[in-house]
C-alpha cells in the first residue's frame, strides 16, 4: 500500500502497519535504504584528536569513522577482509586498526599493514582486497555523516534546503549537554515519529499546556525532509493553550518562568539552563502589566546576555525572522530529527537493531552552547532495558508511547495508520519517501 501525500487531500492518507512490522519491509530497508542515504554517524567532538574513533551500527552493517592525521575524517566497513571478523567497538583512541582473531592489521586509512604469516598464501593475496573498504564522509552542523554507497549524491545535495534553514543555528558550535542511547522494543519509525510531529501533545504532555501556549501546528515537506511550527499562533510561551480555555493571566510573567521551568526540570533539552536562569530575571524586571510578547522577549533578551557573560553569545545569524522561518521540528531523511532554540538543541537518531522489527536504538542528544573550555565531559547513558527506567517526565511519556503502538499495531483490527494532513506532513512525507527507496525509485 503506497503512501501518498497530498498538502489538501481529498481522501484519507493511509501508511500501512506493514511499514513498522513487516521482516519483509525490513529487509528491503536494510539493502536498498541504508546503505544508499546519508547519515549521521557521531559528533565530530567525540573524535577530536587523530586516531580517535567512533563505531556506527545500523541494521547488520558496521561502520567505524576515524579522525585521521590530516584532522579530516575517514570511514570504512568495519570487518576484517580475512574472516569477516568485526574489528573494533565503542569509541576510543587507535594507533591503528588490529583484527583480534588473526592479528591482520591496519593503518588509519584503512590499508592494510601487516598480514600474520603472509608467505603462506605465496603471493596471491590482491593488494585492494586486504585493504578495508572506504565508506564517504561528510560534515554538516558539527555531525559526521557517511554512506556506503561510492556513487551517492554529496550530503550537500542530499540535504537539500536544510541547511538553509538550520544554518543560522550554528549546530557545530553545540556540544553535549548530555547523550542517551535507549534500545526499544519498537520499529525505529515508531520511536522517531513521536517526534516527527506536536499533535500529540495535547494528550501526552498535558503538564506543558498551562504555559505551552500555542499547540496547534502546521507542517510542510522540503523534498525528502520537512518540518513543522507553530505559524498560525494565536498564543504565546507562557500563556495557556487555547484548547484550554482559559484566560490569559493579567501577569504573565510566573507562566513564562514556569514553562522554562518545566522543560528544564523534566526534559534538560532545546532550552537550557541558562535560559532558565535568565528568564528567572523578569520577575524583578519587567512590569507586572507586560503583554506575553514583551514577557518572553525579555526572558529571550536575558538569555542572550548570560550567553555573552558565558563567552558563547547566541547565533549572529538567529534572527526572529530566521527563527520564525526554521519553525520548531525538522525531520532530516531517513532517522533523524531536530527541535532547535537559540541556545540549544536536541536532536534524535533512530535505527534499526538488527533484523528484528519490534526492536530499534534510539539516541537523544541534548545539545548546549558553551563558552571556550567550559563544555562538560559527557558519557552516553546505555540503557538496553527501558522497563522501570526513568529518563524525565518527557522523556518517559513518549517512551511509554511507543511499545503500546507498536503492540497495538498488531491488532488484527488496526490495518493502516491515518496521519494527520495537516500537523502530521513529516510522517506522511516520511514514508513516501521511504517507499520510494524499498522499491529502488528514490527521487530527491
Amino acid at each position: 500500500m503506497a503512501t501518498v501525500v497530498d498538502t489538501r487531500p481529498r481522501d484519507v492518507i493511509r501508511v500501512s502497519k506493514q511499514n513498522y512490522l513487516s521482516k519483509e519491509f525490513l529487509d528491503k530497508e536494510n539493502e536498498h535504504l541504508w546503505p544508499r542515504v546519508w547519515q549521521v554517524a557521531c559528533r565530530e567532538e567525540e573524535i577530536p584528536n587523530p586516531g580517535d574513533y567512533s563505531v556506527y551500527d545500523v541494521a547488520d552493517e558496521t561502520i567505524v569513522v576515524v579522525r585521521n592525521r590530516d584532522g579530516g575524517f575517514n570511514a570504512f566497513h568495519n570487518v576484517c577482509p580475512h574472516r569477516g571478523r568485526q574489528i573494533m567497538e565503542g569509541c576510543g583512541h587507535a594507533v591503528n586498526f588490529r583484527c583480534q582473531y588473526h592479528n591482520w592489521t591496519f593503518n588509519l586509512n584503512g590499508k592494510n599493514v601487516a598480514v600474520q604469516d603472509r608467505d603462506d598464501w605465496a603471493g596471491t593475496l590482491d593488494r585492494e582486497g586486504i585493504d578495508l573498504q572506504k565508506v564517504k564522509t561528510a560534515t554538516w552542523g558539527g555531525f559526521v555523516w557517511i554512506n556506503m554507497d561510492s556513487d551517492s549524491e554529496t550530503l550537500e545535495e542530499y540535504l537539500g534546503v536544510v541547511p538553509e534553514y538550520l544554518d543560522p543555528f550554528e549546530f557545530e558550535n553545540m556540544r553535549y549537554r548530555w547523550s542517551l542511547e535507549l534500545h526499544l522494543p519498537c520499529n525505529w519509525k515508531t520511536a522517531l515519529e513521536a517526534f516527527m510531529e506536536g499533535y500529540h501533545v495535547a494528550a501526552t504532555h498535558t503538564q506543558l499546556l498551562d504555559e505551552q501556549g500555542e499547540d496547534y501546528t502546521t507542517s510542510f515537506a522540503h523534498g525528502k525532509h520537512s518540518h513543522f511550527g507553530y505559524w498560525n499562533s494565536t498564543a504565546m510561551l507562557g500563556t495557556p493553550s487555547p484548547r484550554l480555555k482559559k484566560a490569559t493571566p493579567a501577569d504573565v510573567r510566573p507562566g513564562v518562568v514556569e514553562f522554562f521551568r518545566k522543560m528544564e526540570d523534566t526534559f534538560g533539552a532545546i532550552f537550557t539552563d541558562r535560559d532558565y536562569e535568565a528568564a528567572k530575571r523578569i520577575m524583578d524586571e519587567v512590569p507586572a502589566d507586560a503583554d506575553p510578547m514583551t514577557a518572553f522577549g525579555m526572558a529571550v533578551e536575558f538569555g542572550r546576555r548570560a550567553a555573552e557573560e558565558d563567552g558563547c553569545g547566541y547565533p549572529p545569524n538567529l534572527t526572529p525572522e530566521a527563527m520564525f522561518k526554521a519553525g520548531t521540528d525538522w525531520h532530516v531523511f531517513p532517522n533523524c530529527v531536530t527541535l532547535p532554540y537559540f541556545d540549544g538543541a536536541v536532536w534524535y537518531r533512530a535505527r534499526p537493531d538488527g533484523n528484528d522489527p519490534d526492536k530499534c536504538i534510539f539516541n537523544i542528544w541534548s545539545l548546549k552552547r558553551y563558552g571556550p573550555g567550559k563544555e562538560p565531559k559527557v558519557e552516553t547513558r546505555v540503557v538496553k532495558d527501558v522497563s522501570g527506567q526513568t529518563f524525565g517526565q518527557i522523556v518517559d511519556q513518549d517512551v511509554a508511547n511507543m511499545a503500546k503502538v507498536q503492540k497495538g499495531m498488531k491488532s488484527r483490527a488496526f490495518r493502516y495508520a491515518r496521519p494527520n494532513p495537516v500537523q502530521e506532513v513529516e510522517i506522511i512525507n516520511f514514508h513516501k519517501h521511504l517507499e520510494e527507496y524499498v522499491e529502488g525509485t528514490p527521487e530527491a
